[in-house]
């Protein structure tokens, strides 16, 4: 995979943040409960889905839609 792109993360109070855009080009759900994940945390174990809040997307939309 190439280098994040300036769309593909940002800081929140010191933590390093994935955008959906990165997430989405990386291609699968890491199980971890990323705050902007748009796999709807598949991957994720249930006890642990069921403490998060849903996926917000960054950019406000899932990346995989296409424009209108």
């Amino acid at each position: 995979m190439s280098r994040l792109q300036d769309d593909e993360f940002y800081m929140d109070k010191g933590l390093f943040v994935l955008t959906e855009r990165f997430l989405w080009r990386r291609g699968y759900c890491c199980g971890n409960g990323c705050r902007h994940c748009p796999f709807q945390y598949e991957s994720v174990p249930a006890r642990t889905k069921d403490t998060l809040q849903p996926p917000v997307f960054y950019y406000g939309k899932h990346p995989g839609e296409t424009s209108s």
